[in-house]
């Protein structure tokens, strides 16, 4: 299996420190706590909370998979076509029942799993941001609460890399699935899918940095082999959403990056949200 330091960062024109490297096969585990000094004030899982986060090495794609372990109640977040068996095949191992097959956004470098996942795991449905445009059995805007067991996750809208973007926090574990708004050290790209700069810039810090600075971030994607960070760390740490708004924008407006890959197939797939596999 090809190691995640092999993706392009070009893709999304992620900026990386340096951090801790692992193996693919490494991410099945749970994600250690980020390098940080303040680490005792990490907020720990309950112990009715489940949470896996596993990696796509071809899209540099992390999925997230979260449980209830008393109902047994889960969601599936940026689930990967390619990895629809193994998501299914742990889902059944845990005996979970999937709730939810859910996407940050609507994805240009690779093609969701939600539909085919929909016809391998009864009773699940989709779910994605009214704004992204994409079809899906369930919309949700911003403020909305999405309830897995006694669990929740809340809607806050983080637009600026698409227009559609949304950020899905846990506040009662101290965690939000922020997509392709912030990455470790990173941020989305900006030039395609109605995105722009200085939206994004305002989504991220008045959507993410406004949340307490031990919450950790969980990113779509990431090519050096990152897998969590904090709010306080990006607030500090990010070469990009650390400058000024005017210095921001212009880094974003500069990038010069490749036209993405997949674009022109993943975008017409994923604004149907995988329904066209029940057609």
């Amino acid at each position: 299996m090809a190691s995640a330091t092999l993706c392009y960062l070009s893709k999304l024109g992620s900026l990386m420190s340096r951090g801790q490297r692992i193996n693919t096969y490494q991410r099945w585990k749970l994600s250690p706590f980020p390098l940080s000094s303040n680490m005792s004030s990490l907020i720990p899982f309950s112990s009715d909370f489940l949470f896996r986060q596993m990696f796509d090495p071809t899209s540099c794609t992390y999925t997230y998979l979260l449980a209830d372990t008393e109902s047994k109640e889960a969601i599936l977040i940026d689930p990967v076509l390619e990895q629809v068996d193994r998501d299914a095949s742990v889902v059944r191992d845990l005996n979970l029942s999937l709730k939810f097959v859910m996407n940050t956004h609507m994805h240009a470098d690779h093609i969701t799993g939600t539909g085919l996942l929909k016809k391998k795991i009864d009773g699940c449905k989709s779910l994605i941001s009214e704004a992204s445009g994409a079809q899906a059995d369930i919309h949700v805007n911003p403020g909305e609460k999405i309830e897995f067991g006694r669990h929740q996750l809340e809607v806050r809208p983080t637009p600026g890399h698409t227009s559609g973007c949304v950020t899905y926090v846990c506040h009662e574990q101290g965690i939000a699935f922020t997509g392709d708004a912030v990455l470790i050290r990173g941020c989305g790209r900006t030039d395609f899918q109605e995105g722009d700069p200085a939206t994004l810039y305002d989504s991220v810090h008045k959507q993410i940095f406004s949340l307490p600075e031990n919450f950790k971030l969980y990113p779509a994607h990431d090519y050096k082999g990152l897998m969590v960070t904090t709010v306080k760390e990006e607030k500090t740490l990010n070469p990009r959403l650390t400058k000024p708004l005017e210095q921001f924008v212009e880094i974003m407006n500069n990038l010069n990056l490749p036209y993405p890959k997949k674009i022109d197939m993943a975008l017409p797939a994923n604004r149907m949200c995988g329904i066209q596999d029940e057609n």
